[in-house]
């Protein structure tokens, strides 16, 4: 291995911690709908790693085909941006639409008391719930489609910082060289995302959240909300 190439392969590690890290859309999606849909620990991380995978890899195969083809490291760029705001937007979408529906099933799920009065002057009161006596199996296929919906953002979800330093060892014909330095992004992108969630969600199984656990969704939504409003407007 060349003085560049471990260079390059130090430059990769670091940019592949750090992007991640400072991108909250890396693992927070993963963290709220795993305490808010109650996935196992298993599930959680499985999710994420397959949601990394691709995320990375849509990237290395664009830079690889790019490269190919003799594509400019301009125009490669300019490919990761438009992906990145195709991305933001689709969090932002998924976020409020997850809202909205965690909206309408805290109203469903709403109790009201009824009181009966019998004869002879006694009465008696109890809770009622319309939505458990009414529950519809779509809401049960929206909770199975979010892992999907999730893989398809981060399908979308560019690696900007990879194009650059793939570029430089595919310019001298290096393609082994370009190859290590995307392997070693990858792995440290996606160990980092399953770090994060992991650190959250064993950090999560020692606190009481009973108390909020309602409004468990309604957060979740508000997260992923807030996660495609920080990339697309603060550049996270």
């Amino acid at each position: 291995m060349n003085n560049s190439i471990a260079l390059l392969s130090v430059t990769a590690i670091s940019l592949g911690f750090i992007h991640t890290i400072l991108g909250p859309d890396h693992y927070l999606p993963f963290i709220v709908l795993s305490e808010a849909k109650k996935w196992t620990l298993k599930k959680t991380m499985f999710i994420t790693f397959i949601c990394g995978l691709g995320h990375v890899l849509s990237s290395v195969v664009i830079g690889l085909i790019g490269i190919a083809v003799g594509i400019s490291l301009t125009r490669l760029v300019n490919v990761e941006s438009f992906r990145g705001n195709i991305a933001a937007w689709l969090f932002i979408a998924f976020g409020l639409i997850y809202m909205v529906i965690s909206i309408r099933n805290l109203i469903k799920n709403r109790k009201h008391y009824h009181s009966h009065f019998h004869i002879g002057g006694e009465s008696h009161s109890h809770e009622h719930d319309h939505h458990r006596e009414h529950t519809h199996v779509h809401e049960t296929d929206v909770v199975k489609t979010t892992p999907w919906i999730l893989f398809l953002i981060f399908i979308f979800g560019p690696c900007e910082p990879l194009i650059p330093i793939v570029m430089y060892p595919a310019a001298e014909n290096n393609i082994p060289g370009a190859i290590l330095v995307s392997l070693l992004f990858s792995i440290v992108t996606i160990a980092t995302m399953i770090s994060i969630v992991l650190a959250f969600k064993m950090g999560f199984s020692r606190i009481n959240l009973k108390p909020v656990e309602k409004y468990s969704n309604l957060f979740a939504g508000a997260m992923i909300f807030l996660s495609g409003i920080a990339i697309q407007f603060l550049g996270l």
